[in-house]
């Protein structure tokens, strides 16, 4: 039996952000709730930006923030964040999508990758989650359920 890729508890939809690592930390909270990741994980993440530049931005108004395995993930999973209104890591890379990322080996996350870039790669449907106010919605565009 194949699993969810995203739980409805790790959805949080029209949210405020004071920065960019305001952001990060509201999404990674979600998998901290979910028991998918440790605190750990989402330090490690904001540190590997400040030492990295804006790496996990990977799609126009999307981020990925995402770290090692070893830095804190319990069990795969993603979280969903949409924000009412862009955060920045400089005026030219601006996003309101966050999608945190845990995956426990390297397999698993390309994986994971393969199934958000099918949700991402529709700018239709990138709009259509910045957009929406349902968290059903959300988790059936995760899960295969709509396109």
């Amino acid at each position: 039996m194949q699993r969810e890729l995203l739980e409805k508890d790790a959805i949080l939809l029209q949210q405020d952000a004071a920065s960019w690592e305001d952001a990060i930390k509201k999404a990674g909270q979600l998998l901290i709730d979910t028991g998918k990741i440790q605190e750990s994980y989402i330090e490690a993440t904001i540190r590997n930006i400040h030492e990295l530049g804006p790496y996990i931005l990977i799609a126009p108004n999307v981020a990925l923030p995402h770290s090692r395995p070893e830095d804190g993930v319990l069990e795969q999973g993603i979280s969903v964040l949409t924000l009412r209104k862009s955060v920045e890591f400089d005026s030219e890379k601006p996003f309101k999508l966050v999608i945190c990322l845990a995956a426990v080996d390297e397999n698993l996350h390309i994986e994971m990758l393969q199934k958000i870039a099918e949700v991402i790669a529709d700018e239709a449907l990138v709009n259509k989650l910045l957009s929406s106010t349902s968290v059903d919605e959300v988790y059936k565009m995760f899960n295969g359920e709509v396109s």
